[in-house]
């Protein structure tokens, strides 16, 4: 088995150099965190769900013409996907008051919002992912006006589709983060939908009980969290062929 060179890892993810030039290799671990990294442990089998309802998500939105790093999946654990300088801005999509916006304004969790709210945050572990105004990343140089423009019009049209997508299989999107990138081709640069989506960085609740089926399972000490993950992806169709043991992370080569 040929050694590859890591380029990059994340708390949920390890990207090595990709088979061709300008591309990567993403591979999804099973750890998972949680607090900005305070709090850690391990959901057997989410790299391998992860993996399939990112590529699944990432297929049907580029049918609709959203650009994305996305390529194609290569086994249960990988994806090819396009090298993209990453724009260090997290944009959250919030449909339903939850998490950290119902603290900070004593809004009930599970209250729907007027209409959807975009929120910005500065991509950094050591600063704990500061919540951050248009004013800043213009000023501090992250992202031109034009590329935020681009980034905003993309969350809220992927924000319309998969609302009903998830709408559809009976799941509620409360709301979920993005991270977009600069594509170059041919001397020409488009922002491109990049990372994942996933159970990860969406919240998802069943939409008749609110049951929660994603990753405040595990923040919030739920419990059957590998069942959330497989509850996903039994409803959108695409739970993994290979059954349980395909569900086993491999090591990854150093």
């Amino acid at each position: 088995m040929t050694r590859r060179r890591r380029i990059y890892e994340g708390k949920a993810k390890v990207l090595f150099e990709g088979p061709e030039p300008g591309t990567l290799v993403q591979y999804f671990k099973d750890d998972a965190s949680a607090f900005n990294n305070k709090k850690k442990g391990v959901i057997t089998g989410k790299g391998v769900l992860n993996n399939r309802i990112s590529e699944y998500l990432m297929s049907r939105l580029g049918e609709i013409g959203v650009p994305t790093h996305f390529v194609r999946r290569l086994n249960m654990r990988e994806q090819l996907v396009r090298e993209v300088e990453i724009i260090p801005i997290s944009l959250v999509v919030r449909n339903v008051a939850a998490g950290s916006l119902s603290r900070r304004f004593g809004i009930p969790e599970g209250t729907p919002l007027p209409r959807s709210i975009i929120e910005y945050y500065y991509k950094s572990d050591d600063l704990g992912d500061p919540m951050v105004s248009e004013e800043h990343i213009t000023a501090f140089g992250w992202a031109a006006p034009q590329d935020l423009d681009d980034m905003v019009a993309l969350s809220l049209r992927i924000n319309d589709y998969l609302s009903g997508l998830f709408l559809g299989t009976g799941l509620k999107l409360v709301d979920f983060k993005l991270e977009f990138g600069r594509l170059w081709e041919n001397e020409e640069m488009r922002i491109v939908l990049a990372d994942e989506i996933s159970p990860d960085n969406c919240r998802l609740w069943d939409i008749k009980t609110n049951e929660k089926l994603d990753k405040d399972r595990f923040r919030e000490d739920l419990g059957k969290v590998e069942e959330a993950y497989q509850e996903v992806a039994r409803r959108l169709g695409i739970l993994p062929e290979g059954g349980p043991n395909d569900l086993m992370a491999p090591k990854t080569m150093q």
